[in-house]
């Protein structure tokens, strides 16, 4: 079985930028030593990625902060993360899950039995959308998340997205 981890979304503005918040700066080492335990190629690396029109969007009219916009700062992975990830494949996707990256996956799939683990932020958005993406794409691929290397934009939403992955069917460690 082929281990495969998705990073997601672990750039900048999400650890100490626009929208990070101290329980995503508190998981950047875990995360990172993690995805050290992975050979680069069973890594995949998501980047939340806004263009700057942004805010006319229907994501930047609901959530009127501008984050991610490609090319900035922001945009960028963590730098421990980036160091960690030398070698991984990055996604850039444009909306909180990723249809290429499920189709990625269940083209890995025809070819080796997978386990997907994920980790990331923020865990009630981008992690939560992925996951459910991956579980649907691949019912009977083993999917997990964990949960000390996820931060949610609160700790009762990122609790509650647990909860929801879980009943899910998705195993959270």
């Amino acid at each position: 079985m082929r281990k495969i981890l998705l990073v997601i979304d672990m750039q900048n503005d999400f650890v100490d930028g626009a929208l990070g918040t101290p329980e995503a700066a508190a998981i950047v080492d875990r995360a990172a030593a993690e995805i050290a335990v992975y050979p680069a190629g069973d890594v995949i690396a998501t980047r939340d990625t806004h263009e700057m029109d942004y805010l006319k969007t229907q994501e930047g009219r609901n959530l009127p902060v501008p984050h991610c916009i490609r090319g900035t700062p922001g945009w960028e992975l963590h730098p421990k993360i980036a160091a960690a990830l030398k070698g991984a494949v990055l996604v850039d996707k444009p909306s909180f899950g990723s249809v290429k990256l499920a189709e990625m996956l269940a083209e890995l799939a025809r070819l080796d039995d997978l386990d997907i683990t994920l980790l990331g932020l923020c865990t009630d958005i981008c992690v939560i959308s992925n996951a459910l993406l991956i579980k649907a794409f691949l019912p009977e691929t083993p999917v997990r998340v964990l949960a000390d290397c996820c931060a949610g934009v609160t700790p009762e939403s990122h609790r509650a997205a647990l909860d929801t992955m879980r009943m899910c069917q998705i195993q959270i460690q």
